[in-house]
């Protein structure tokens, strides 16, 4: 088995400079990027999938990427929804935001070091966030192609792109993406890496993100927490 960990810092690795506009323009650029410069191909995977309407990760956030962006920002969220802080005072996005991305304490649900984040775990994370990806219906076979090819192009290995490949081309399992929470820390992480990965600004996206709530069973006011900090961690490009 491909190490899930590493794969999921390639979804959510530091934001290559020249990467923006739809999926499809940041894939034709993402490729091209991985033949100029191979060694520079951290975010290829989240440019092929990642957020779709022309924005990206802001200050730390996207520089410590992967697993610790999400565990940041879900302890970040979970931290203030726990002390009673509301929502709106989570500060706005602005281009030079330095969004704080706080490290998990050592024995907290959330640091990356728990034996709860296991290499399964993290490929969790990385089908919720194919399946996000995928929940307005714009990735057609056409599309699938054509990601596939410049993921080929970045050698993720034959296991990884299979696995990406396979989850492109079928249905998410719901049940299966929730079944694999075992702790409401990890549902937070789960709805946390879907909601990085889309804004919701099609019915059909916003739709999905509150079944995945409801099935997650988180409360409402934690929901509202996690979008306003995952917002906040995102800039218009």
């Amino acid at each position: 088995m491909f190490d899930a960990k590493k794969l999921l810092d390639q979804f959510l690795g530091s934001q290559m400079p020249g990467l923006s506009g739809t999926v499809r323009d940041r894939a034709g650029q993402a490729g091209q990027l991985a033949r100029d410069n191979p060694l520079a191909t951290g975010a290829i995977v989240a440019a092929l999938l990642g957020t779709k309407t022309g924005r990206k990760l802001a200050g730390n956030v996207a520089t410590v990427g992967g697993l610790a962006a999400i565990a940041g920002l879900g302890y970040l969220a979970y931290k203030n929804y726990k002390s009673g802080q509301s929502p709106e005072t989570v500060p706005q996005p602005s281009p030079q935001a330095e969004t704080p991305v706080l490290s998990p304490p050592a024995d907290s649900a959330f640091s990356t070091q728990s034996p709860l984040l296991t290499n399964d775990f993290a490929l969790t994370l990385i089908r919720a966030m194919i399946a996000a990806a995928k929940a307005d219906g714009h990735i057609d076979q056409s599309e699938r192609a054509n990601i596939m090819e410049k993921v080929h192009a970045v050698d993720l290995g034959s296991e990884a792109e299979a696995f990406i490949k396979h989850e492109l081309a079928n249905p998410v399992d719901m049940d299966e993406l929730v079944a694999a929470a075992r702790t409401e820390e990890q549902k937070v992480e789960i709805y946390a890496a879907t909601r990085l990965t889309i804004d919701p600004d099609t019915r059909a996206e916003r739709g999905y993100l509150d079944l995945l709530a409801g099935r997650l069973g988180l409360p409402d006011a934690l929901i509202d927490h996690i979008d306003a900090t995952v917002s906040a961690a995102k800039v218009k490009v």
